[in-house]
């Protein structure tokens, strides 16, 4: 893994809890410097992604699905346009929040938390 700063795109469902966003982070970023968290506005407000952010310290940015789906991804999911209105949440926050930095992690789920990350810029 680059030692980039990275803002790492979430996506999860409702509900999801600190303790396995958390360990999702861990397992695909390790110690990376995270400098933002980034998903869509209608889970942005979500407790355990909220937690975890605070307990890194960085702030959660949040998009609509038009933004999201404005974005070109390499791994884009008919599932979740088709839920969603995007066809990527992790992915396409990755970029927008990174504002241009590449993709350096993509798309990975790791016990149903989405998790990609773009370098920082």
């Amino acid at each position: 893994m680059s030692r980039s700063d990275l803002a790492v795109g979430v996506g999860m469902r409702p509900g999801t809890d600190e303790t396995r966003i958390r360990a999702a982070l861990r397992e695909a970023l390790g110690d990376a410097v995270v400098v933002c968290l980034a998903t869509i506005d209608r889970r942005a407000t979500e407790p355990g992604l909220q937690a975890v952010a605070a307990a890194m310290g960085v702030p959660v940015r949040s998009y609509s699905s038009a933004e999201l789906a404005s974005v070109r991804v390499p791994n884009p999911s008919a599932r979740t346009a088709s839920a969603l209105g995007t066809a990527s949440v992790a992915e396409a926050s990755a970029l927008l929040a990174g504002g241009g930095g590449p993709l350096l992690v993509p798309r990975t789920t790791i016990d149903g938390v989405v998790i990609a990350a773009a370098a920082a810029c």
